[in-house]
């Protein structure tokens, strides 16, 4: 048995989230099943994390366990074939080999996300981007970025009733920036919850419209209720851009797992 990592992008407006659901279309139902077709056997992914319907990933990675005592292994041209059999909105980087105890979700440091805001139309970016109709200070959103650093506790802009057991989240990078007619946040961080970064960005729209000022933002965040934060912006603005992994300890851990192993050793 073997494991290999899957590089991947997608564009989420054709998809309810990236985790298989019985009756919907998902990214991850969708490629296990061309994966399975291709392979001739059937074939569970394990993805870096879960996004919500209509949200995007331009740097994505999974992983996934396949038997090569028999068939000679992994295809040459598996990537290629999975290109030209998966829909266009959907990409394949790269598949490669990964130690036994790999694993795409958990040994992931850090994960980035932008969201793409502007108050233009713009037909180039539709399905990528989300309207604002508001004068917009982007200093101001800036300063309230960078109140959130200082935090830890995000429970004010995390979906309510899930099955999370802590709501503490570490800020590596939080900031605005403009790009072209787009307003770009990006933010960075250990782990998110659901719903979190979407709040977070229409909390932050308050504060650029003078909604909202900085104690008010403290006040927020401290209180710890989901309806004291702003508006849930829409999803088909959001990416996740990037997911970070430490490579070089990863290398160094042994490919195929020993002869006996219990339980535990696995991820």
């Amino acid at each position: 048995m073997a494991r290999f990592c899957i590089h991947m992008a997608y564009n989420g407006l054709n998809y309810c989230g990236w985790q298989t659901q019985p009756n919907d279309p998902t990214v991850q139902k969708t490629l296990e099943e061309a994966l399975g077709t291709l392979l001739r056997t059937p074939i569970a992914i394990m993805g870096c994390g879960r996004t919500d319907t209509g949200v995007h990933a331009s740097d994505y990675y999974a992983h996934f366990d396949l038997d090569t005592a028999e068939g000679g292994g992994m295809p040459d041209n598996l990537v290629f074939k999975l290109n030209s059999y998966l829909p266009a909105d959907l990409r394949i980087f790269d598949i490669f080999p990964v130690p036994y105890n790999f694993h795409a979700r958990f040994d992931a440091t850090a994960r980035t996300y932008r969201y793409q805001l502007s108050d233009q139309r713009l037909p180039f970016h539709q399905g990528l981007y989300a309207r604002t109709y508001f004068t917009l200070d982007l200093d101001k959103m800036n300063r309230g970025a960078e109140i959130l650093m200082e935090y830890e506790d995000f429970t004010s802009f995390a979906k309510v009733h899930t099955q999370v057991k802590t709501n503490i989240c570490h800020l590596f990078e939080a900031h605005w920036d403009r790009e072209g007619e787009l307003m770009v946040f990006t933010i960075k961080a250990n782990r998110f919850l659901r719903n979190m970064v979407r709040a977070i960005t229409g909390t932050l729209i308050d504060v650029g419209r003078g909604a909202l000022d900085y104690d008010g933002l403290r006040r927020v965040v401290e209180r710890k209720d989901r309806c004291a934060a702003g508006t849930s912006m829409p999803p088909q603005a959001l990416f996740l851009s990037k997911v970070d992994y430490p490579w070089d300890e990863i290398w160094q851990r042994p490919m195929n797992p020993p002869e006996k192993i219990t339980n535990h050793e696995i991820h």
